[in-house]
């Protein structure tokens, strides 16, 4: 038990850590636009994610309270 919550920590202390670096993520959503019959007609639009800095600072600091508070566990 003692191993998994270090580990979450680690998870989620490295996940801030880049949410804090790269605030921005990009990806592409599929979207249809016209269905004709069997043919449909789709379009892809990029999309942006922007992770607040609170919630970033909220990932690192509670990894490092899992780290740290996670060997003591009993």
């Amino acid at each position: 038990m003692k191993r998994f919550v270090v580990a979450i920590g680690i998870i989620l202390a490295i996940l801030g850590l880049v949410a804090l670096i790269h605030p921005d993520f990009d990806y592409h959503k599929r979207e249809e636009v016209a269905k004709i019959g069997p043919v449909t007609a789709t379009v892809e639009k990029p999309e942006t994610v922007r992770v607040p800095p609170v919630a970033a600072a909220g990932l690192l600091i509670g990894g490092a309270v899992l780290i740290v508070l996670g060997p003591r566990i009993k």
